[in-house]
């Protein structure tokens, strides 16, 4: 079955014939392979938990959380036993906290509804917390080993590189389908490794021709935005096991920011932070103390 509804597309003019695309993939993939912990395995959990730490995260990075968070975390029914101060601590330093927050939901929905295992389909597994199409695709092809159309950001600098050289806006209406015809029914995870560790190589001997695609967004400065001032806080509350007083907390992160050469958090957005983090679910709110 196609994975998409239209016809097979058609190849772009210029670029190299589909046949010779498979081909070079293929053999950049067998050259290039990364033998990472995640890989070849059967296990839709521990797909998904690469999947969701690989987002906007360094591969080199996420090998030790991975392997520390699976060691304590190893299937979906532990997670979802797990206080989520103990599952956000383990994230620390990975970036991003929302996906972690979003994980844990993710398995207590899944041990509430579906006997402890995740759903087998793109379209049950994105209903999920926090799991988009991409990462959907990503568990079906390589923990399930079946077609999906897995678009991310290694996969689309290979195909704009070979197949839209020059080309400045390529939009992923015209990537996806080419993404979708070429997957293979028989071997999708390894089809899928081969596009992703020649995108990473191609990454890191051209300047990024995942640039040129309309969906490239520049990522924001970290250093002192509204996102540091929450992992900042996290951390604090997380780090207070007694939990921790309004005053304190803002006076901890005043110190933090001003280490850093910046001047005092006013209060409004203190307040406004904290409250998100609350509502949010990364701590709760305990008379004058925030609580982990």
């Amino acid at each position: 079955m196609p994975l998409m509804n239209d016809a097979r597309p058609t190849w772009p003019p210029e670029a190299p014939s589909k046949e010779a695309f498979v081909a070079l993939v293929r053999e950049q993939g067998r050259a290039l392979y990364r033998d990472l912990p995640w890989r070849n395995l059967d296990n839709p959990y521990a797909v998904l938990v690469s999947e969701i730490m690989l987002q906007q995260t360094q591969v080199a990075r996420v090998k030790g959380y991975w392997e520390r968070f699976m060691a304590l975390f190893p299937t979906l029914d532990a997670l979802a036993s797990a206080d989520t101060s103990d599952v956000l601590a383990q994230w620390q330093g990975l970036g991003y906290n929302r996906r972690a927050l979003a994980l844990k939901k993710t398995a207590d929905v899944c041990a509430a509804e579906h006997g402890g295992l995740l759903p087998e389909t793109v379209e049950e597994l994105v209903a999920l917390p926090g799991i988009g199409p991409a990462t959907a695709a990503g568990v079906v092809a390589f923990a399930h080993n079946r077609p999906a159309l897995y678009l991310e950001t290694n996969v689309r600098t290979v195909f704009l590189h070979e197949l839209f050289p020059g080309r400045e806006g390529v939009s992923d209406k015209e990537i996806a389908p080419l993404v979708a015809d070429t997957c293979p029914a028989d071997d999708a995870r390894a089809w899928y490794y081969a596009l992703l560790d020649y995108g990473a190589h191609l990454k890191s001997i051209v300047a990024n021709p995942s640039r040129r695609s309309a969906h490239h967004t520049r990522q924001s400065t970290f250093e002192g935005s509204r996102r540091q001032k929450r992992a900042e806080l996290v951390r604090i509350v997380l780090a207070s096991p007694e939990g921790i007083s309004a005053a304190e907390l803002a006076q901890r992160l005043d110190a933090f920011e001003q280490a850093g050469g910046r001047p005092p958090v006013d209060a409004e957005v203190f307040e406004s932070i904290t409250t998100d983090l609350v509502a949010e679910g990364f701590f709760r709110q305990e008379g004058d103390l925030f609580v982990a």
